[in-house]
């Protein structure tokens, strides 16, 4: 079952200092200056690094990772399930109502972990953000680690074709055709890869949120009539103007009739 994960945040915290030559820390508060720090965790993805309960840390598994949107939202994964709770976020504070979550069965590894992540992950916790990574500590100490992963670009990732998207309704890939449809788009404005069978390369413009598909040329090899089927659909995707969108390391593009697909590209370092 699966949670769409949205994401845009900006978690603010707010302190005063006094004006010239004033370190890094809150000041004495006399008014005379106010410093602003965003900590910045805007439209990021966060991996779940490890948590720390009791003074124990246990690594995340794969896959892991929570994102929170400006509606005061988090969706995630906590190693297993996915979840949603309802977040509302004050300053450096970041309090979680209970979440609702899918109920598939897990290894027993990864339900201990699922317990500490969503125990932990619950609350009013303080958000701590460097450059890369957030910490979030509840009031006894317990705490979380997280490492920012970016969006995968558009140019120079190769996209698995994951399912067939006609107007709100998507469709897996029929057996027998997943994970052989790949594409990639070039800086030079090309795209190559196999729609599902036969080798392919055109040309494919990239203009803001839009792309524009050329003549596309390929191979003609008959392969079985599931890899066709999509190979088919996917080429009737891939002609003239399209939009695209990527979430995270999915990504989505319709053609203007609401005919289109989704695609993923591999998690960093695969």
């Amino acid at each position: 079952m699966a949670v769409s994960v949205l994401a845009l945040l900006t978690l603010a915290a707010c302190g005063t200092e006094s004006g010239s030559g004033a370190g890094s820390g809150s000041g004495s508060g006399d008014g005379s200056g106010t410093v602003r720090t965003d900590l910045p965790v805007t439209g990021v993805h966060w991996n779940v690094d490890s948590v720390t309960v009791g003074g124990k840390r246990t690594a995340a598994p794969d896959g892991a990772h929570v994102t929170i949107t400006p509606g005061g939202r988090a969706t995630g994964n906590f190693g297993c399930n996915h979840f949603t709770a309802a977040v509302r976020v004050d300053g450096d504070t970041v309090t979680v109502k209970p979440a609702t979550t899918t109920e598939m069965g897990c290894e027993k590894d990864l339900q201990q972990f699922e317990r500490a992540l969503s125990s932990t992950f619950s609350g009013r916790l303080t958000a701590a953000v460097t450059e890369k990574h957030l910490t979030l500590t509840t009031a006894k100490g317990d705490s979380i680690a997280f490492t920012s992963e970016p969006s995968a670009p558009l140019i120079g990732t190769t996209w698995t074709v994951t399912a067939l998207v006609s107007g709100s309704t998507a469709s897996s890939l029929p057996a027998g055709a997943e994970k052989k449809a790949q594409l990639s788009f070039g800086k030079d404005d090309s795209v190559q890869g196999s729609p599902g069978c036969n080798h392919v390369r055109g040309a494919a413009t990239v203009s803001g949120s839009a792309i524009t598909f050329g003549r596309i040329n390929g191979t003609k090899m008959m392969c079985p009539d599931p890899q066709m089927k999509v190979e088919r659909a996917l080429l009737a995707i891939l002609d003239g103007r399209t939009t695209y969108r990527i979430d995270h390391r999915t990504l989505t593009l319709t053609a203007a009739n609401g005919e289109g697909f989704s695609a993923t590209a591999p998690a960093p370092g695969k």
